[in-house]
């Protein structure tokens, strides 16, 4: 069990989340990342989404790039917070996956954070954020992070 699941649509999208371990650490909150790909394994996906559930997840995020309907697979079949991270992938450096991350139909909601690495560093201080509303060790550890000047 994690707080946060992350989810990337290929292994290529790994790197865009290098800096989570640090992110996660200094909040107090804890993540666990897999690929899985929305149009690949769809199936698989599904039954993730069952998991979280169940298994003490409070936030997803989701990255992926070109057609990134990973996000958007996630909130269709969750009813956790999902964050979407769309990332560069193609020759539209990431303009593709910002509008198939950022819109979403009425009633399926994605928050949608920057294109790229300083997005999935938004996601997980994001994550931390929402987590913080009934948790106010992480409140706290956000507060000290925005009086740092938002940087560790």
């Amino acid at each position: 069990m994690s707080d946060i699941l992350i989810l990337i649509g290929s292994t290529s999208d790994r790197d865009y989340f290098a800096d989570a371990d640090k992110y996660a650490d200094y909040f107090g909150v804890s993540f666990e990342l897999e690929v899985i790909s929305a149009h690949r394994n769809p199936e698989q996906l599904l039954r993730r989404m069952n998991e979280a559930e169940g298994d003490g997840t409070k936030v997803i995020v989701a990255g992926a790039g070109m057609a990134a309907h990973l996000a958007g697979a996630c909130a269709a079949h969750s009813s956790l917070p999902v964050i979407g991270v769309p990332l560069p992938g193609s020759h539209l450096n990431g303009m593709d996956a910002l509008l198939a991350t950022v819109q979403m139909p009425a009633g399926v909601p994605v928050a949608t954070v920057a294109v790229g690495k300083a997005g999935a560093r938004n996601a997980i201080i994001l994550a931390a954020q929402i987590m913080g509303i009934t948790n106010s060790t992480i409140r706290d550890k956000i507060r000290e992070f925005k009086k740092k000047g938002a940087r560790l």
